[in-house]
């Protein structure tokens, strides 16, 4: 099995980050991975993305034309990456940054305020994790463990940071079953 993201936004929105936790989680989990950031020189405001490609067996191909999940956490990225989506994908959108709209009948949609809520737990650069948490409901919940020890080695010695971005990977695991989207 084989499954493609790209996770997209603003510097500063923590989007190489989260696509890096992502694929820590992967690998702790057993799965074979790549991790491809992309950004331009601009430190926060530029446009950046990343791709991270996940399968039970190695990878030989890097780049995909179309991805089974987009997350756009903006409303560029999200203009930019919905003709990325493969029929029958998800596409998991800010809706506190784009306008809700659906452009596709062959994809699903995941309008959710992330912004919003990241700023309701106190911290506006958790609404990554809050996707993150989205995601990996969708995906079928991620080990807990995986996804503790990921953000352990990404965000390291910041343990109040890795408190709170984990409290938001819980509200955005929980938001699905809950039906707040």
């Amino acid at each position: 099995m084989v499954k493609n993201f790209i996770i997209s936004g603003s510097g500063g929105q923590g989007i190489l980050s989260i696509g890096s936790i992502l694929a820590n989680i992967f690998m702790l989990s057993g799965k074979f991975v790549s991790y491809c950031p992309c950004y331009g020189a601009e430190m926060r405001g530029g446009a950046v993305n990343c791709e991270i490609n996940m399968s039970d067996c190695e990878l030989y191909s890097l780049q995909n034309s179309k991805v089974d999940f987009v997350v756009a956490l903006n409303q560029t990225s999200f203009n930019k990456f919905i003709s990325k989506v493969k029929k029958n994908g998800t596409i998991i959108v800010n809706s506190s940054m784009a306008k809700i709209e659906k452009t596709r009948d062959d994809i699903k949609y995941i309008f959710a305020p992330l912004t919003q809520e990241a700023l309701k737990l106190g911290n506006i650069k958790v609404a990554n994790s809050i996707a993150l948490g989205i995601l990996s409901k969708i995906l079928g919940n991620l080990p807990l463990d995986a996804v503790k020890n990921a953000y352990k080695k990404i965000l390291k010695d910041k343990t109040e940071l890795i408190t709170k971005n984990l409290e938001a990977y819980m509200l955005g695991l929980n938001y699905i079953q809950e039906g707040i989207i």
